[in-house]
């Protein structure tokens, strides 16, 4: 049952000692939003970012954001990241990052960015070497993230959720990106041929097929994933709500009535059937696209999008901490946090609770913040670095409040 330890206990007790901190030693910026160069270093300890609105601070967690694979915290195009200047457009200078981050096979550099004239695609560079795609830089780094955006995500519609989660899920299954990226083109073409009334039933067929194997495969994912971060979320220490955790839909109803083989027969006889009115309503009307995860705040019982503001960001922060938690005892590796004013919103007994859990856990986690006190109970335990008109300054330590 959800919130009973049992034998679980064990499992999920804190990282041993033999578990890798991913940690970056050193980031260099240039051309970088509103960073000319810039240059950071750092050791294993948590970051704590502190400046006035629009000085850099979340640019630089972005920037820390592509060393792991997708599109970074804003989700953006590679020439908006450009730096702007102040009387000028965008140059065409293209934009850089170079990391060296401490793994769990060692100190290894990474270089990314977007060369000049090339808006589509960014290149990626691990120890001097190029790589074929971005899935190479999962085998080194995870990191997972709360921004400002993400305060409405159990408010606003599915589609934020399936990223969030989706993104947990490729801290464990590398993979996953490119069975949501091979069922997407097949629903695409699947849309076309249906707009055009194109009889080419064996065409049809394979498309169908595809998105059945993929789409089973997607919802499984997301499926267990579910069920593991609910089972971590028990043993997050302090006032952070326990969260009921599930991917909900069509696909994962299946799955819990019969095996994926059966599933996936079952989605590609709907696809088939279903033909004549996804072609007439212009969208695929099942499959894990139309997926969405039910999130509940457990001991009231209450769902998320019913708890207050303060409860859904204080969930949210217990599924990140469940999740830097699993990542420890399945990928013996804890992921690098990124926290964009997060801290300004939470009452001092969850601030101090965040603090502490983030360095029971190991964790690297990079803070923003406008408010240099709120960061006071982290003590030594992180660095503290001014951010100021895109100059980045360490200060010294604070001693522990």
């Amino acid at each position: 049952m959800p919130g009973t330890v049992g034998d679980d206990c064990g499992f999920f007790a804190l990282p041993s000692s033999h578990v890798t901190k991913i940690a970056v030693r050193k980031i260099s910026l240039t051309n970088f939003r509103c960073y000319d160069r810039a240059t950071l270093e750092s050791d294993d300890r948590s970051v704590v970012l502190t400046g006035p609105n629009g000085a850099g601070k979340t640019n630089l967690l972005e920037a820390i954001s592509f060393l792991a694979p997708g599109r970074g915290i804003r989700r953006a195009r590679l020439n908006d990241i450009d730096r702007r200047t102040r009387n000028a457009g965008a140059p065409e200078t293209g934009w850089g990052i170079s990391a060296t981050v401490g793994t769990q096979f060692g100190k290894i550099e990474i270089g990314t960015g977007r060369e000049t004239g090339n808006e589509r695609r960014r290149r990626i560079r691990i120890n001097g070497a190029d790589a074929h795609n971005q899935i190479a830089l999962a085998e080194y780094v995870s990191a997972v993230w709360l921004t400002p955006q993400m305060d409405r995500l159990f408010m606003e519609g599915a589609a934020a959720r399936r990223r969030f989660f989706d993104r947990l899920v490729f801290g464990y299954d590398p993979a996953h990106a490119g069975r949501i990226s091979a069922y997407e083109h097949a629903m695409r073409e699947r849309m076309k041929l249906l707009k055009n009334s194109n009889s080419d039933e064996i065409w049809l067929g394979r498309l169908e097929q595809t998105m059945a194997e993929r789409g089973v495969a997607i919802a499984a994912a997301r499926r267990e994933l579910a069920a593991r971060l609910e089972k971590a979320s028990v043993f997050i220490q302090g006032p952070f709500p326990v969260a009921t955790i599930a991917s909900v839909g069509v696909l994962e109803n299946w799955l819990d009535e019969m095996p994926a083989l059966d599933a996936e027969q079952r989605f590609a006889e709907t696809l088939k059937s279903n033909r004549r009115v996804d072609g007439v309503c212009g969208k695929t009307t099942s499959g894990p696209h139309r997926s969405d995860f039910s999130v509940t705040h457990q001991e009231k019982n209450l769902p998320a999008e019913q708890c207050s503001t303060g409860e859904q960001k204080a969930l949210l922060i217990a599924i990140i901490l469940a999740d830097t938690r699993l990542q420890a005892k399945e990928q013996n590796r804890t992921p690098l946090l990124l926290l964009d004013e997060v801290v300004a919103h939470l009452d001092e007994v969850r601030r101090r609770a965040l603090f502490d859990e983030i360095h029971l856990l190991g964790a690297q986690a990079w803070l923003t913040g406008t408010d240099v006190a709120l960061f006071e109970p982290f003590g030594d335990s992180a660095q503290h670095v001014v951010v100021s008109d895109a100059t980045l300054s360490q200060t010294q330590s604070m001693s522990a409040a």
